[in-house]
């Protein structure tokens, strides 16, 4: 299996101004304290983001929920300066968009109350989905946060050793998350989606 990585751009730090003029229209770059990262992601990846995405679109439909997977978004944080995430799946609540001060021209949040769940498929540049997103989507209140590992590609203190494919649930609980670790036929318990029935292997596997 070939992993592209994900590359940091060399260049002068970036507003977020600058970053919209330059890559606003790209949805394969995104903008971490002012570095442009451009994501690169792999058919694999695109394929478990797409499975999560189609099982959770069902979970919404059949509950009759007022949410949407965002398809094409950007997730500029009004507290993190000179960022702008693009989760791989992100659920939005389309009630508080009239809260959104971008929405009505363009596809950008920054309020983390409208968002209900991301999920994020780990490429080369784990740290970003590790580190740096569980921190930041806690701070922003998402309840929860899925890192779906299916290459395993994560830092031994995050996902053991010897490292194998993971799916790490985060769960939002007094303003940090706890994190479960699913590998396997271990079943997955959405707090979201609490009728969505799952595996880790299901979710991890949809890319190969």
């Amino acid at each position: 299996m070939t992993i592209t990585v994900e590359q940091p751009i060399q260049q002068k730090p970036l507003s977020f101004d600058e970053f919209l003029d330059r890559y606003g229209g790209d949805d394969r770059y995104e903008l971490i304290d002012g570095e442009v990262f451009d994501l690169e992601p792999t058919g694999a990846h695109e394929e478990v983001a797409a499975f999560i995405t189609t099982k959770i679109c069902v979970q919404i439909d059949a509950a009759s929920l007022p949410w949407f997977v965002l398809q094409r978004g950007i997730l500029r944080p009004d507290n993190i300066g000179m960022t702008a995430f693009r989760p791989d799946v992100a659920v939005i609540d389309r009630d508080r968009l009239t809260q959104e001060i971008y929405w009505s021209e363009q596809s950008i949040l920054t309020l983390g109350s409208s968002i209900k769940f991301v999920a994020e498929v780990v490429s080369g540049n784990w740290q970003n989905d590790y580190s740096r997103k569980v921190e930041d989507y806690a701070v922003l209140g998402i309840p929860e946060y899925w890192i779906a590992d299916y290459a395993g590609l994560g830092g031994t203190r995050h996902i053991g050793k010897p490292k194998q494919p993971t799916l790490s649930i985060c769960t939002l609980v007094n303003g940090e998350y706890e994190i479960q670790q699913l590998r396997g036929n271990e079943s997955i318990v959405s707090p979201t989606f609490p009728d969505l029935k799952l595996t880790a292997e299901q979710v991890l596997k949809a890319g190969r």
